[in-house]
C-alpha cells in the first residue's frame, strides 16, 4: 500500500510541474480562441477583412437586441472583438487581459443574448478564460518570453 502511495505522489509532482501546466494553459488558450474566431469568421462577408456582413447587422438589430449598444456599433465591435482577442490568446501575448476581454463577451451574450444558454455552454466559457486570467499563458507563450527578456 505505501508503495502505491508513493507513486502516486511521483505521479502528482510530475503533473503538477510547470511543462505540464503550461500545455494545459496552451490547450486553453486554443480552445477558448477556436470557440470566439469562429463565432466571428460567420459574422465577416466571405474574403473580406473584418467586413461586418448585412446578415450580422440583421441579427443585431433584431435577434440580439437587447445588448445595450447601438446595433451597429455592437454588430462592429462584437466581430472585431472575435477575431483581435483569440489571436493574442493564441499567441500568449496579454493572455490575461485577453481571456478577460472574452471573458466579458460571454457574460454579455449570457446576459443579453442566450441567457438559457448557461449551463451548455456559457459556463465552460467562463471556467477557461477565469483559468486563464488566473494563470497566464504558461511557459509557451510570448508572455513568457517578454517576462524573461524584462528579468521576471
Amino acid at each position: 500500500m505505501q508503495g502505491m502511495i508513493s507513486r502516486y505522489d511521483r505521479l502528482t509532482c510530475l503533473l503538477s510541474g510547470r511543462f505540464v501546466e503550461s500545455i494545459a494553459l496552451l490547450a486553453l488558450r486554443v480552445a477558448l480562441a477556436g470557440i470566439f474566431w469562429r463565432s466571428g469568421q460567420t459574422k465577416v462577408v466571405e474574403g473580406t477583412w473584418l467586413e461586418v456582413s448585412d446578415a450580422t447587422r440583421y441579427l443585431f438589430e433584431n435577434e440580439y437586441s437587447g445588448v445595450p449598444l447601438p446595433p451597429d456599433l455592437a454588430a462592429t465591435l462584437a466581430t472585431w472583438s472575435e477575431h483581435f482577442w483569440p489571436v493574442l490568446l493564441v499567441l500568449g501575448l496579454a493572455t490575461r487581459l485577453s481571456a478577460f476581454a472574452l471573458l466579458g463577451m460571454t457574460l454579455v451574450i449570457q446576459i443579453f443574448v442566450f441567457p438559457e444558454a448557461w449551463w451548455t455552454t456559457h459556463i465552460l466559457w467562463v471556467a477557461m478564460a477565469l483559468a486563464l486570467v488566473s494563470r497566464g499563458g504558461g511557459l509557451f507563450s510570448l508572455d513568457a518570453i517578454v517576462g524573461r527578456m524584462r528579468g521576471k
